[in-house]
């Protein structure tokens, strides 16, 4: 992990990544603007057969439940009936607690708890993009709060049963389904979902330009909710921000999972990095 001393990359960390994208690059506003397709290394070659299903569906409410299913298979996600945890350890018991699913309500409750953890170290591994906020700002280190970050997750509470295969295929999948749609519902294809998000206390997320001014540039966590609506921002900071966010960046958005999954609606869950933003005081 190396910090990288150029002017507009300062006090933010970078590790590798598996996307083939260097995470500078991927976390600057020329990215932004320019954006390429993100995969994540290995993951549709090693479950090929998943994505030659998702291909044979109908709809993405089809696609979907092919996604659940196979991932219940794969991950050993079903829970098991009382008559089969018959003879399991407590260890064993515990296993069917990780998954995909749990990890993104979880996020939905609480962004900095044990699941905000590990969907950011995540992230962190398979993006490069290393969190600047847990709990508390991640700025020097070692300090206490990077500590009870590294802490949780890495926890095996939530951090077992290959979570971050699991999130690996959440990820491939969401790419899937918004290639799928912009394809057959686009004349021309767009790179670009136009999103909102609400904030307070921000101005040591600016990097350039002044909140006042409208326009700024300013540095978002790795991992980042944003709202379909400026309305729905609103609720959640006096400060809103218009975002154009590269749907290569995409992890989540409203009816790529049916159900109860985030807490919030209308919520799309994204990689972070700097941001070119369009700021308006509600």
């Amino acid at each position: 992990m190396a910090e990288d001393d150029a002017p507009d990359q300062h006090n933010r960390w970078y590790a590798t990544n598996l996307v083939g994208v260097p995470a500078p690059l991927l976390a600057g506003t020329a990215f932004n603007a320019n954006p390429v397709a993100l995969s994540i290394a290995g993951t549709r070659e090693s479950h090929a057969g998943l994505f030659a299903l998702l291909e044979s569906s109908h709809d993405l409410s089809e696609a979907h439940d092919m996604f659940v299913h196979y991932l219940s298979i794969a991950f050993g996600l079903r829970k098991p009936a009382p008559h089969e945890l018959i003879g399991m350890g407590q260890s064993e018991q515990r296993r069917w607690r990780s998954s995909w699913r749990k990890l993104l309500q979880g996020w939905g409750m609480d962004a900095n708890g044990a699941a905000g953890a590990v969907l950011k170290g995540w992230v962190e591994s398979r993006f490069g993009l290393v969190p600047s906020f847990h709990k508390a700002p991640l700025a020097r280190f070692p300090s206490p709060a990077w500590i009870a970050y590294l802490q949780e997750k890495a926890s095996s509470r939530l951090n077992n049963n290959n979570i971050y295969q699991q999130l690996d295929l959440l990820f491939e999948f969401c790419q899937w389904a918004l290639r799928r749609i912009r394809t057959q519902n686009q004349a021309e294809p767009v790179q670009h979902l136009r999103l909102w998000r609400g904030s307070n206390q921000c101005e040591e997320q600016v990097v350039t330009g002044r909140l006042q001014n409208r326009r700024c540039t300013i540095r978002l966590n790795n991992l980042v909710s944003f709202s379909l609506s400026q309305e729905d921002a609103s609720c959640f900071g006096d400060w809103v921000f218009e975002v154009q966010v590269p749907m290569c960046k995409v992890l989540v958005f409203p009816d790529l999972l049916p159900g109860q999954v985030l807490q919030g609606e209308q919520e799309v869950l994204a990689i972070g990095g700097d941001y070119e933003v369009m700021a308006r005081y509600e």
